[in-house]
C-alpha cells in the first residue's frame, strides 16, 4: 500500500455521492465507498453502476488511501462487485464478513488480473465480524499476499455470537485481541472497532485510545469528527515523540560504552522498550520502523 498509515477507515454509502464527494475535505487516512451495509438493497446496483464515476472524481482529490467495500460473500451482488470495483483506480478492496479462505479466490484473482492491465499495489483488507470469522482468521490472515490489512467488526460480531453491547467492549475484548494477534502475526494494518453512539466523542476517544494500547493501527470513523479524533489518538504526540528521541540517544550512547541495560527516567531500558520508541518515530515518520 503507498501509505504506511491507517489511522482513520472512513466509510460512506456507494448510494450517496454527495457524502462521497466529501471525502478530500476529510483527510482520511483510508477513505471507502461501501456498497455493503450502508447501501440499501434495492440501491445496490445502481451504487455499483455509480462507483466507477465517483472513484474518477475522488482520485485526484483523495491524498490518502482509496478504497471500495464489496458485500459479502454470501451475498447475491459480491461477484458483480468484485468485478467491478477490481479494475477502478483504487488503492484497496475490502472484503466483509470474512469467513473462508476460498472466499477470498474471486477478489484475489480479479485484483491479479486488474493488476497486470493496470499496476497500482491493490491490496486486500479482510472484514472479520462473525465467530467463524474470528475462528478461521488466522488462516484467511495468511491465505494470500495481497491481504494486508484487515478490520474488526465488533457489532455484526457481538449479534452472531448472541451477547450484549456494552460500553467499555469487554464482551468483544476476547475476539479484539484474537484477531489482532493474527493480524500482527501476518504483519498486516489492523483497524479497530466503529462505535455506533457516533455522537459520544468521549467514548470514541476512549474506545481509540483502547485500541491503541491493544496494539491496533487505526479505527473505523463513521463520523468526520471521529477522523479527526483517530488521528489525534494514533499519532505520537510532541511528548511522545520527544521521550522516543531521547531514550534513543540515551541507549546508543549506552551501548557504545558496552552497557546493554540503562536507567533513564527512573526505567530500566532495554531491548522491548528500545523497540517501542522505535516505533513511536516510526509512526510519525521521522525514521524507518524496525524490522520483525
Amino acid at each position: 500500500m503507498k501509505s504506511a498509515r491507517m489511522r482513520s477507515f472512513f466509510i460512506a454509502p456507494g448510494n450517496r455521492p454527495d457524502l462521497v464527494a466529501k471525502f478530500p475535505r476529510f483527510c482520511a487516512d483510508f477513505s471507502v465507498i461501501d456498497l455493503e451495509d450502508g447501501t440499501p438493497l434495492t440501491e445496490k446496483g445502481r451504487a455499483r453502476m455509480a462507483i466507477r464515476q465517483m472513484v474518477a472524481d475522488l482520485r485526484p482529490q483523495v491524498t490518502g488511501l482509496l478504497g471500495i467495500r464489496v458485500n459479502e460473500p454470501s451475498s447475491d451482488w459480491y461477484m458483480a462487485d468484485i468485478e467491478t470495483a477490481a479494475f477502478l483506480p483504487i488503492d484497496v478492496l475490502v472484503v466483509p464478513k470474512l469467513e473462508a479462505a476460498d472466499e477470498l479466490f474471486p477478489v484475489v484473482h480479479a485484483i491479479r488480473r486488474a493488476e497486470r492491465q493496470d499496476p497500482r499495489g491493490r491490496s486486500i483488507m479482510a472484514g472479520i465480524e462473525s465467530v467463524r470469522g474470528v475462528a478461521k482468521a488466522e488462516r484467511l490472515f495468511s491465505a494470500y499476499p495481497e491481504v494486508r490489512c484487515m478490520y474488526f467488526g465488533a457489532e455484526d460480531f457481538i449479534a452472531d455470537i448472541g451477547g450484549i453491547r456494552s460500553l467499555d467492549s469487554a464482551e468483544v475484548s476476547f475476539a479484539r485481541s484474537c484477531v489482532l494477534l493474527y493480524a500482527k502475526q501476518a504483519a498486516l494494518m489492523a483497524v479497530d472497532q466503529a462505535i455506533a453512539d457516533v455522537r459520544n466523542d468521549a467514548l470514541f476517544r476512549k474506545d481509540a485510545e483502547r485500541g491503541k494500547q491493544l496494539g491496533y493501527d487505526g479505527k473505523i470513523c463513521l463520523l468526520p469528527k471521529q477522523v479527526q479524533i483517530a488521528h489525534e489518538v494514533f499519532s505520537p504526540s510532541a511528548e511522545e515523540i520527544a521521550y522516543a528521541q531521547q531514550l534513543l540517544a540515551a541507549y546508543a550512547a549506552a551501548t557504545a560504552r558496552g552497557i546493554g541495560t540503562i536507567d533513564f527516567q527512573g526505567k530500566m531500558i532495554d531491548g522491548p522498550l528500545v523497540k517501542r520508541a522505535q516505533r513511536t518515530l516510526a509512526r510519525a515518520s521521522l525514521i524507518p520502523g524496525p524490522s520483525e
